[in-house]
């Protein structure tokens, strides 16, 4: 069978791309390492804009090099220019100048959702964001995106309160943060107890959705980046954010059972 060379690359263009920011992970276990991972797997193609390079293992951080804040937007420029990007997935941004290079590239396309992972920590407790550049993520970035996806550790840091307690004060914590109509936020339930694991979607005006599941036993590394990576792919592919958001959960649901069922330690 005969291929037009000169074809193929416009044909690729054409096809729903995340573009995905955020930090390489050189153990393979988070960072767009997984991201890729997961957009790939449910036959969405990617685009990539790195933020920082880490020197990793499965259980420590040993060094973070962050790459330059005009370079990581001339990236996302690049990346936009050459493909028909439908959704954007940011993670780790590591600095207050990244975020703002980050936050001006979306103002510039505003029709493109974007879903933020807010990467505050590594799974081994090692900073990924500059404590200074909290507020700068809050209110330049949070508000241009159309989902969040904070834990229960990084909501009560981003809505400066102490650990929720329970179900009503991380709602509380929650509607501290959703700071325009079309925005949403989903409260991850992974770092709770008891014996099933719900998440909660939040949005301005309407009653929260919750998407419930056994909580299983064991832990994977990049479970987060996953969840928001699924929720980025489906949004390309046209789907609903509910939706998007119970498939996505599905997803890493099946994934973290399957992991447990084989007895096998997953990074």
């Amino acid at each position: 069978m005969r291929v037009d060379r000169k074809v193929e690359p416009m044909a690729l263009r054409r096809e729903p791309h995340v573009l995905v920011v955020g930090g390489s992970d050189s153990s393979g276990g988070a960072g767009i390492a997984r991201d890729i991972e997961t957009i790939s797997a449910l036959g969405v193609r990617t685009c990539l804009a790195v933020t920082a390079v880490t020197v990793q293992t499965h259980e420590a951080v040993t060094e973070i090099h962050n790459l330059q804040p005009d370079l990581v937007a001339d990236q996302m420029r690049a990346a936009l220019q050459a493909n028909e990007v439908a959704a954007i997935k940011i993670g780790m941004l590591a600095t207050e100048q990244i975020i703002v290079a980050v936050a001006n590239v979306l103002r510039e396309n505003p029709q493109i959702p974007a879903v933020v992972d807010p990467v505050l920590a590594s799974s081994s407790g090692r900073p990924l964001l500059e404590i200074g550049a909290i507020g700068v993520l809050k209110h330049e970035l949070i508000p241009l995106c159309r989902l969040v996806t904070p834990n229960l550790i990084e909501l009560a840091i981003l809505a400066g309160s102490e650990l929720a307690m329970d179900e009503d004060g991380a709602l509380q914590q929650g509607q501290k943060l959703l700071t325009a109509e079309q925005q949403a936020l989903l409260i991850k339930s992974g770092h709770a107890v008891g014996c099933r694991s719900t998440d909660i979607l939040l949005r301005s005006g309407r009653e929260p959705v919750r998407f419930d599941a056994p909580r299983l036993a064991g832990s994977m590394r990049g479970t987060g980046c996953a969840l928001a990576s699924a929720i980025a792919a489906h949004l390309a592919n046209g789907s609903l954010l509910e939706d998007g958001v119970r498939r996505s959960k599905l997803l890493v649901f099946e994934k973290l059972r399957k992991i447990g069922s084989s007895g096998l330690r997953v990074p």
